[in-house]
């Protein structure tokens, strides 16, 4: 409870960027209003891969937006990237979270397959 509670109140000081009394007492509200999720937690070794990417994803992110600032990119496309197994909704919202972090990179949609489906700019053409 504590870790969804701690992940709810970070991305709602992340979509709001205001560490106000009046919007600390509203994220905490939201935070405990919004519904649970029932699944079984997930292994450790999981949760470390996925922070082991989002300390990997900030630095990537800065690089790939002075990239696109200073060489354009003029290609595009759209690819499946395939979903980990046993993947719990949590982790795949940070999946999506992680992709959609990276200026180049945006996910268009999630199938139930297995698959994301991301669309990515690129400086060269794969042809």
């Amino acid at each position: 409870m504590i870790g969804q509670l701690i992940l709810r109140l970070t991305i709602w000081f992340l979509l709001t960027a205001d560490f106000s009394l009046a919007n600390i007492a509203i994220g905490f509200i939201i935070a405990f209003l919004l519904p649970r999720s029932y699944a079984p937690p997930e292994p450790l070794r999981e949760w470390l891969g996925v922070l082991g990417k989002i300390f990997m994803a900030i630095p990537i992110a800065y690089l790939e937006a002075f990239e696109l600032i200073f060489r354009p990119h003029r290609h595009e496309d759209v690819i499946m990237e395939k979903v980990p197994n046993h993947r719990s909704p949590l982790l795949i919202f940070l999946d999506v979270f992680l992709i959609t972090f990276t200026p180049k990179t945006i996910v268009v949609k999630y199938h139930e397959e297995g698959f994301y489906e991301v669309h990515r700019v690129r400086r060269t053409s794969n042809t």
